[in-house]
């Protein structure tokens, strides 16, 4: 009987841990795929599918080839590089060792 309680604590600890985790995790996953639908919107000619998670060093690359005579604008470099950090801080959260457990149980795998 003492030890019902403990194992209900650790249980509930252990469901709270995967639950929060599993929300942070999509809410990077949303985060980068409005990140993605705000530079489609900002620029069509990319022709950026909506709700495919692309590189970002392959969309800049497009801008770049898309617009060799005009200048990258500040707003597009910005949203770009929050793609990247974005990107960056998912993937190391992923390999971390009780986050992995997580991300494998919930289906998650890198961007």
């Amino acid at each position: 009987m003492g030890f019902i309680p403990l194992f209900l604590t650790m249980g509930g600890a252990c469901l709270l841990f995967f639950l929060t985790v599993k929300t942070t995790m999509q809410r990077k996953l949303n985060l980068q795929k409005d990140l993605l639908d705000r530079l489609a919107s900002a620029h069509p000619n990319l022709e950026l599918e909506k709700d495919q998670v692309t590189e970002p060093s392959q969309i800049m690359e497009k801008l770049k080839k898309a617009g060799t005579d005009t200048k990258i604008s500040d707003s597009s470099l910005q949203l770009i590089r929050e793609l990247k950090v974005n990107q960056f801080q998912y993937n190391q959260l992923i390999k971390k060792a009780p986050y992995n457990w997580v991300a494998k149980l919930s289906g998650f795998g890198p961007i």
